[in-house]
């Protein structure tokens, strides 16, 4: 096995404190089309129920409304319980901070077992790993956008992520 080999397998980072930058460009992400409501949804390491937590409390204060912020950990006898709490309302959009991981998990279920779509799903920095639309398989996050720390962005498109660079940096 090379060393390139090994880096692709070793285990993503866990998710570091979001950049006022990356909570910028991920509200922006949203303004356009303009969403109104958003549910929630985090894992439970700390820098993502605190990203989680930031955003919501902006978000309202922007006149947004969120309809529910639901956590989950990173691993799980099933995913399904999550997945129905994520897709018991129907949000304009959902908006998620989490760890890898747990994420890929709890996408497979929302994408195989609710209507969740991830053409309406944001995302905070964490998810823009390039193994995260390998992990989930072709087609499961396909539509997946999300903001960038330096205040870009980013997209998954045929399995793939593009990234778009941002205007600051922080």
């Amino acid at each position: 096995m090379t060393a390139a080999d090994r880096e692709s397998y070793r285990e993503p980072p866990r998710p570091g404190p979001h950049t006022a930058a990356e909570l910028a460009a991920l509200t922006g992400l949203l303004t356009v089309p303009r969403i109104g409501t958003v549910v929630v949804g985090h894992s439970r390491d700390a820098a993502s129920t605190e990203s989680a937590a930031v955003f919501t409390e902006e978000w309202e204060a922007g006149g947004g409304t969120v309809l529910a912020v639901v956590d989950w950990p990173e691993t799980a006898a099933s995913w399904l319980r999550a997945a129905r709490r994520m897709t018991a309302q129907t949000p304009d959009a959902w908006v998620i901070a989490a760890a890898v991981p747990g994420f890929v998990r709890l996408a497979l279920r929302l994408r195989h077992s609710t209507a969740w779509e991830p053409s309406r799903t944001y995302a905070f920095g964490s998810l823009g790993d390039p193994r995260v639309p390998a992990l989930a398989g072709p087609g499961v996050l396909d539509g997946l956008r999300g903001a960038s720390a330096d205040g870009g962005w980013w997209e998954v498109r045929d399995g793939r992520i593009t990234t778009f660079r941002g205007r600051t940096s922080e």
